[in-house]
């Protein structure tokens, strides 16, 4: 699996580490990301994915998982995180009987 936020697609940046000679070398920096259990209250269902710990923040500022889906871009969204979305519209979108 590749190194990128499944929500917020947060990825490697390349920078220097830089002394005190100010000499520099090529470092990376990476997103700290876990495997988290999310609740779907729509779908009713828990779903893992790879996630940075600052998009759980993001997630529980939100009010969770389905309303993050429902207010992100599908642009930064991963495959998985966008099936996801697309359920969640059409469960939303679904008249409850």
């Amino acid at each position: 699996m590749s190194r990128r936020c499944e929500l917020t697609g947060k990825g490697l940046l390349v920078g220097h580490n830089v002394s005190h000679a100010n000499n520099k070398t090529k470092r990376v920096f990476r997103p700290n990301l876990q495997v988290i259990s999310l609740a779907s209250e729509a779908l009713g269902h828990t779903y893992k994915l790879k996630i940075s710990m600052s998009a759980l923040r993001t997630v529980d500022r939100t009010g969770g998982l389905d309303t993050f889906l429902l207010n992100a871009k599908d642009a930064v969204l991963s495959p998985r995180a966008l099936r996801l979305k697309r359920l969640v519209v059409k469960k939303a979108a679904a008249p409850a009987a």
